[in-house]
Order: structure tokens, then C-alpha cells, then sequence
């Protein structure tokens, strides 16, 4: 059992993954080195993805042809090959479903179209879930894959440490509490439910492997934590949404708990983004959570959630265009506020303590990271449940 666990923990599972789905490091056999062979290059050719000879000339340019390169911290570059392009835009893409791109489009669009107590209750999952999953790497300090032998896609976060996997985690939360809570409210076949919720959750943990940035017992033990979490939670999670819809301490203790646990993040000896990710999700979940309570002292009727089963909306080409539309000035509001929120509170902590806006060093500091993303973000998270939903409402896409 031990032997499994260290083999599952160690680097080359993932990079078999990799060679087996055409991504190659170039220097190793079976592809191209990073510079041309001096038979090469006196012949006049290069490398391309596929490994045969062409020339320069051929290409229209003089770098080997398939060849692309990682950029790294302090401007480090890792070259590798692809050989399959169909892998290699699937699981680039995969990778992005667990970024902040796919979180300030798809929860906000849920909220907006679909159904807000669906929305609710992910985001509150997705908060606590990633919370868990963030404290968790700095607290047990696994390292990431070692590269050489794998090749590394992202090398943002390769300063994190890997288990476990808040990808993983991350995407089996959405998927499976998105499922969980339309299964008794709407009506669609059962099995197709679960099979997009585990496809979804699966193509994630997948591209943590192919990008080269977890091993194999990183990615289940991510998968494993986050069903753990929503077998905890999904019995009293309809508890939870009933006292943060209708409880008065429901506001305080949204921005209050998420604060204390940003300002007593576990410290580590080097700086790390996910502090900062941790903060920008809290602030985030903290943001909608009081918006969530607003909505419900204001206009309750309209986010009650209902007892009996529903059919998804016929989407007739009426519907989509006012999805579209409600999707489009939403994202455009999220993003403004965003961006308006990043000057005005920067500038005034760079005003207190000194420091020009440009001066990354001081804005690592956690005096200054957890009350700029926490307020940046939380109110972004407001943006989306309070004055998007007016928005809508006074230009007629409600």
C-alpha cells in the first residue's frame, strides 16, 4: 500500500501521462534539443513536432517548428514539444475551468439565468471547499512534480505546494453540488446529470496531469476531499442557506470569519500566491453571501426556492438572446467594478503605507494583500447579487 502511495506521489506517472498524450520536454530522445545538432544545422534543418527535418525556409521563421516554450519566475523558460494538438487545446482548456475565468463567468451566470438557490448553494461549497483545499497545501508542504522528467505548462503557481490539488477539488465541487441541487428541482434524466458532472471533474483533474503541475495522488486526493466535504455538507446545506437568507448576524459574520481566517493564514518562509487566491475567494464568497441576505429582506418572492420540480426553460431564441444579453452587461459590470475597486483601494493602502502602486513587493505584504483583494473582491461579489439583478431588472431582461 505504501509503495502505491510513493508511486502515485511521484513524477513519473505524470510525465508517462504526458508522453503518452504527445507532450515531450525537447530535450529528450524521441524529440528535439532546445538547439540544433551541428549535422542539423549544417544540413539546414531543424525539429519540428513530429520530429522529422524540415529547413528554415520551409517554416518562414529559424526556431524549431512545434516547439514552444513555459516562462517561468524570474524569466526561466522550459521548452517542450506537442505532438498532439488535440490533447494538448483539451486539457489547456480543461485547466481553465479551475481558474478565476471560469469562476466569474459560470457562478454569475448560474445567479443570473438558471436558478439562485443553485447559485447559492455552489458558491457557498466552492468557498469552504477551497478554503480547505488552499490551507491544506501550506499546512502538510508537498512538493509539485519535479521537472525534469515532467514538463511544466504553468509556472505560476509552481510556487504552491501540490497536495492537494484545489483543481480537483475545486471542479468536483461545482460539478457535483450543481448536480446535487437541480437533481430534486428539475427535471432531466438522472443518469445525464451525473455522467457531465463526472465527465466535467474528470477533464480537470486530467489537465493537472497533462499541464504537469500535480501528481497522481495530488489530483485523487483532491477529488476525494472535496466528496468528503459535500457528503458532510449536503444534509444540512438547505440549514445553511436558510439562516444565511434570514439570520440578522448573517452579514457581520460573512465579512468577519472570512477576514480572520485571511489575516491567520498559515505563514510560510517565501512568498506564495495562495494567500492571495485564498483572500480573493473568501472576499468573493463573503460579497455574494451579503448579497444573498439583501436580496432576501427585499425581494424574498423571487428567491425562494420551490418544492416541486421544475423543466429547464425551452430555449427558444428569445431566451438565449436575453441570456446573452443579461450574461453580457453583468460581466461587464463585474469586470468595471473590479478594476475600479483594484485602483481605488490599492491607492488608498499605498497612500497609508507609503509605497507606490507599482511596488509589488509591498503589495505582497499581507497588510496590504488580504485587505485589497478581500475588499476588491467582495464587492465584486456584491456587484453580482445586488446591482447586476437591479440592472437587469431597469433595462427590462428580468
Amino acid at each position: 500500500m505504501f509503495r502505491l502511495l510513493g508511486t502515485l506521489r511521484g513524477s513519473q506517472p505524470v510525465a508517462r501521462f504526458q508522453r503518452s498524450c504527445g507532450l515531450f520536454p525537447v530535450s529528450e530522445e524521441g524529440g528535439c534539443s532546445s538547439e540544433p545538432s551541428a549535422e542539423e544545422a549544417r544540413d539546414g534543418g531543424i525539429c519540428n513536432g513530429a520530429g522529422a527535418l524540415r529547413s528554415p525556409a520551409a517554416t518562414g521563421r529559424g526556431v524549431s517548428n512545434g516547439v514552444r516554450s513555459s516562462r517561468g519566475p524570474k524569466g526561466s523558460t522550459q521548452k517542450y514539444i506537442v505532438k498532439n494538438y488535440f490533447y494538448y487545446y483539451l486539457f489547456k482548456f480543461s485547466a481553465a475551468l479551475g481558474e478565476e475565468i471560469f469562476y466569474i463567468t459560470f457562478l454569475p451566470f448560474t445567479y443570473w439565468n438558471i436558478d439562485h438557490s443553485v447559485s447559492r448553494r455552489m458558491i457557498i461549497i466552492w468557498s469552504i471547499v477551497m478554503y480547505i483545499g488552499q490551507v491544506s497545501k501550506d499546512i502538510l508542504k508537498w512538493p509539485r512534480p519535479l521537472s525534469p522528467p515532467v514538463v511544466k505548462l504553468e509556472m505560476r503557481t509552481d510556487a504552491e505546494y501540490g497536495m492537494p490539488s484545489t483543481h480537483a477539488m475545486a471542479a468536483t465541487a461545482i460539478s457535483f453540488s450543481f448536480f446535487l441541487a437541480t437533481m430534486n428541482q428539475y427535471e432531466y434524466p438522472f443518469e445525464f446529470g451525473l455522467a457531465a458532472a463526472f465527465v466535467f471533474s474528470t477533464l480537470v483533474c486530467l489537465s493537472r496531469l497533462y499541464t504537469g503541475m500535480h501528481t497522481v495522488l495530488d489530483v485523487i486526493g483532491g477529488a476525494l476531499i472535496s466528496a468528503v466535504l459535500l457528503m458532510l455538507l449536503y444534509p444540512v446545506w438547505d440549514t445553511i442557506d436558510h439562516l444565511l437568507l434570514t439570520s440578522p448576524f448573517c452579514p457581520p459574520i460573512s465579512i468577519i470569519v472570512p477576514l480572520v481566517l485571511c489575516y491567520n493564514y498559515p505563514k510560510l518562509d517565501y512568498y506564495s500566491p495562495t494567500r492571495g487566491d485564498t483572500t480573493t475567494i473568501l472576499g468573493a464568497g463573503a460579497g455574494a453571501t451579503v448579497g444573498f441576505w439583501l436580496n432576501n429582506q427585499f425581494v424574498a418572492a423571487s428567491y425562494a426556492g420551490e418544492d416541486f420540480q421544475l423543466r429547464f426553460p425551452l430555449l427558444t431564441g428569445k431566451t438565449m438572446v436575453v441570456m446573452l444579453a443579461r450574461f453580457l452587461v453583468g460581466i461587464f459590470i463585474i469586470l468595471l467594478t473590479r478594476q475600479l475597486m483594484k485602483s481605488v483601494v490599492l491607492g488608498m493602502l499605498g497612500y497609508h503605507y507609503k509605497f507606490p502602486m507599482r511596488d509589488l513587493a509591498a503589495r505582497r505584504r499581507p497588510e496590504v494583500e488580504v485587505p485589497y483583494k478581500f475588499i476588491t473582491y467582495s464587492s465584486v461579489g456584491l456587484t453580482a447579487t445586488v446591482i447586476v439583478p437591479l440592472l437587469h431588472e431597469l433595462l427590462g431582461l428580468m
